[in-house]
């Protein structure tokens, strides 16, 4: 048995120090299973080739080739991680019952339990091709200003789109419970913070304050305010374009967070991902400056589409996208967290106190101004 390492139109790489598989054992068990899947696929004498997706801080993504297949690979962070999160038989039972209601998300294939195997939870899923911007505009987009535009506008559809599956004929409110959902939310954000912080930052008590003092309303199918699908992690790079129309998406990714609740949760943290050229440097290159640049829309008219689309009352988004650029700080805490104890050697992580800092800053400055 061989691993083949390979880069593939830039998306893999050669898989990290420190990050690699049990490749035999993995390939045993996919032989086995996968045969159940893919009847009469040569799978006896091919040989599995490993790369990795280098994009993404959280759960860690692998391509798979076995038998004239591709796959991908999710699996948890390696060392110790929150409570809850990093849940991949939660993530691939999540995209099983979305895939049929909402095509955009990636069909799952194969959950293996078995720890034994490569030493935790992972699971197997369709793999998709198209763009992905992360920090940089791709060719194919460039700097045609319209198309730039136009991309804008599909992402805030697509949200739109994913709002409208109706969740309580198709029974998928039962993933989670939409009552009490942004309670829970900063409950739950505010005790991540405090278990994984390591200093002392007063911004993040004072938005944590102010959130708590702003709850909005439950959702209410009665009221016209029904609960929707809320994928948690909506953004730009969690996203998959077609290279030959990049205005078109095919797939969103990163589905662990999904769960059904208050679907302006979404909105605030696309709000939040969408950097704009007068936003503070802290804010703009502790997410991704991409959208800073000519031709994107502003966040305004994402929030005038959104509403255009959907017909909802967005006059207290302010509360939204504060609340997600606290749970972003959150999120890039815990990852500093892990590289202060040693428990990861990604470089990448070294100087995450910075952006933390830049974020809360951004909210509480976003928080003053409000106005709600």
């Amino acid at each position: 048995m061989q691993s083949k390492v390979t880069s593939e139109m830039n998306d893999t790489a050669p898989i990290r120090a420190g990050e690699e598989l049990n490749l035999e054992a993995l390939e045993r068990y996919l032989r086995l299973h996968l045969a159940e899947l893919l009847p009469g696929a040569p799978l006896d004498q091919a040989q599995i080739e490993v790369e990795q997706f280098p994009g993404g801080h959280s759960n860690l993504t692998y391509l798979v080739r076995l038998g004239g297949h591709e796959f991908v690979l999710r699996r948890p962070p390696f060392g110790p991680v929150a409570p809850t999160a990093h849940d991949m038989p939660r993530e691939y039972r999540l995209l099983a019952a979305v895939h049929p209601l909402f095509k955009l998300a990636p069909r799952p294939y194969l959950l293996c339990e078995d720890q034994s195997i490569i030493g935790v939870p992972f699971y197997l899923m369709e793999r998709r091709r198209g763009l992905v911007i992360r920090r940089d505009i791709p060719d194919e987009i460039g700097d045609d200003l319209e198309l730039r535009r136009r991309v804008s506008n599909a992402m805030v559809d697509t949200l739109a789109a994913l709002h409208a599956v109706d969740i309580y004929s198709s029974g998928l409110v039962n993933i989670g419970k939409p009552v009490g959902f942004v309670t829970r939310q900063l409950k739950g954000w505010t005790e991540r913070w405090h278990r994984s912080k390591t200093s002392e930052l007063p911004e993040i008590d004072r938005v944590i304050q102010w959130l708590a003092e702003r709850i909005p309303a439950e959702p209410d199918p009665d009221a016209g305010r029904p609960a929707t699908l809320v994928h948690n992690d909506f953004k730009l790079d969690n996203t998959m374009l077609d290279p030959n129309d990049p205005a078109r998406v095919v797939a969103v990714l990163d589905w662990e967070m999904c769960t059904v609740g208050d679907p302006l949760i979404d909105v605030g943290i696309f709000l939040c991902y969408w950097a704009m050229k007068e936003d503070p440097e802290a804010r703009r290159e502790s997410i991704s400056p991409v959208t800073t640049e000519p031709g994107w829309i502003s966040r305004q008219e994402v929030v005038d589409r959104y509403a255009e689309k959907t017909g909802r009352d967005l006059s207290g988004i302010a509360f939204y996208e504060t609340f997600a650029l606290f749970k972003t700080a959150v999120v890039l805490q815990q990852i500093y967290f892990r590289y202060v104890k040693g428990q990861t050697q990604d470089e990448r992580f070294k100087t995450f106190d910075r952006r933390v800092n830049g974020l809360a800053q951004a909210a509480w400055d976003l928080a003053q101004k409000s106005g709600i």
